[in-house]
């Protein structure tokens, strides 16, 4: 691990931009009692990134803690695209809040212009995003886990930025400019697929991953960013059995529902570990499983069940990261 003085020794311009964006994000307006709105960014596309729906949701949750209490658990679901030119408003309703558990349920809805019945303008609400998440302190108890994975290095491993070079031949011309988009997170691929036209291979893999210019920042915070991030590369880990990608004309993938646990407390402006796998892929659904890893330490697992369908008709192209 990189102490924080060669953390922070060079700070190129662009990567702090990156971090103010993903902070930015990450601040709502609170609307009414219980009630935030979150802006929209343009992350992967028209619509609105997964990643950033659970970073928002969290911290909405989190501004209705009594108590700074970190979260433990969430579960969501992802019921319709969001716009990125809309805004998202989170409502929250308060569950429980025990001595140790507090638990919260996230409601997230944009306001789409339509016509009532008598073809008159009207704002309707529709709800893209559903979830629930309990907080609890961390306290001391019995403690197990397995052995952290052996993957090459962080500082070994090219970044996924270098790794895109050298495919930009490939690429549709229409398409490069978005393909070279740097993400808002360093990410260090273990190892790294074809992003075109990859053979079928084991569903797993691993990313180094890490947010080194980020400032002192509560827990609260550590939490949604990495939940931001966990919906980075897990979906696409059921493609891998079948030889397919993001860029397969006629593939239509996206996030059905998202869950997280944390279990020890961690350090995102350090490298952590991704490993994700895909154990089954059936009737135009896969699963996928993730765990977070950080100086031998397992600190948060995940899991999401994505949308898989191939069509024949190649104009048919969507996905979610």
């Amino acid at each position: 691990m990189k102490t924080s003085f060669e953390r922070y020794a060079v700070v190129p311009p662009d990567a702090v931009h990156k971090v103010e964006d993903l902070l930015n994000t990450l601040k709502l307006t609170k609307s009414a009692p219980d009630t935030f709105v979150g802006s929209s960014h343009d992350y992967v596309g028209p619509r609105i990134f997964g990643g950033q729906v659970l970073a928002q949701a969290m911290m909405a949750a989190a501004h209705t803690l009594e108590d700074d209490k970190p979260c433990h658990s969430l579960h969501g679901y992802f019921l319709r695209g969001g716009d990125i030119r809309l805004p998202v408003t989170y409502q929250v309703r308060r569950l429980r809040d025990g001595r140790s558990l507090s638990a919260r349920e996230v409601i997230a809805v944009q306001y789409v212009d339509g016509l009532d019945k008598d073809s008159q303008k009207v704002s309707k609400e529709q709800v893209i995003f559903s979830m629930i998440a309990s907080f609890s302190p961390m306290e001391g108890g019995l403690d197990f886990q397995e052995t952290m994975p052996d993957y090459p290095p962080p500082e070994s491993l090219k970044t996924e930025q270098e790794l895109k070079a050298n495919h930009l031949e490939r690429i549709p011309e229409a398409l490069r400019a978005r393909f070279l988009r740097e993400r808002h997170v360093e990410i260090r691929p273990a190892n790294p697929q074809d992003p075109i036209s990859p053979a079928p291979t084991k569903p797993r893999q691993a990313n180094w991953i890490r947010i080194a210019e980020l400032d002192e920042q509560p827990v609260a915070v550590h939490q949604a960013l990495l939940a931001f991030v966990s919906d980075f590369y897990l979906a696409g880990t059921a493609l891998m059995g079948h030889g397919l990608s993001f860029m397969t004309k006629g593939l239509q993938i996206a996030s059905i529902d998202h869950s997280m646990h944390f279990h020890r407390p961690f350090d995102i402006r350090d490298y952590l570990l991704y490993e994700m796998w895909s154990d089954t892929t059936s009737h135009a659904k896969g699963l996928n499983h993730g765990q977070f890893w950080q100086a031998g330490k397992l600190v948060a697992t995940t899991q999401q069940e994505c949308l898989m369908r191939l069509h024949q008709d190649p104009s048919i192209m969507t996905s979610s990261n």
